[in-house]
């Protein structure tokens, strides 16, 4: 991702990590893997074991794609852009554990726990430190 200097900048205090935690909703901006242009999306993300994470139901989506091709992502929170990286959570454990949370409970409305578990989209959001 090509970005104008100064355009993006993350956070540090964790004061303001806390804040970030307490917002469901986001922007996500990613790379299209084929044409290299910025792609932005509303989405929700989660706070789960002090890391935060954005899932989806089961099934195919552009910006899991988008992140697999190039990690480097933008978060667009309470009028900030951040820049981040995404990456692709594997582990069952964990996983499971997302899914159980009361405020990811719509999702067992769309698919079975297991179901969701082994196949729903799901990265976990690093905020990059300021450069």
């Amino acid at each position: 991702m090509v970005l104008r200097q100064g355009a993006t900048r993350q956070l540090t205090d964790p004061v303001d990590t806390t804040r970030l935690a307490s917002q469901r909703t986001i922007d996500l901006t990613t790379v299209g893997r084929r044409s290299g242009q910025p792609r932005r999306v509303e989405i929700w993300w989660f706070h789960v074991d002090e890391r935060f994470i954005i899932t989806g139901s089961p099934g195919r989506r552009d910006w899991l794609a988008n992140i697999r091709a190039n990690p480097n992502v933008i978060i667009h929170i309470d009028g900030q852009d951040l820049a981040a990286t995404a990456r692709e959570v594997f582990d069952t454990g964990f996983r499971r554990r997302v899914f159980t949370r009361p405020e990811t409970s719509w999702y067992k409305t769309q698919a079975q726990l297991d179901l969701l578990v082994e196949t729903a989209p799901m990265v976990e959001i690093h905020l990059n430190p300021d450069v």
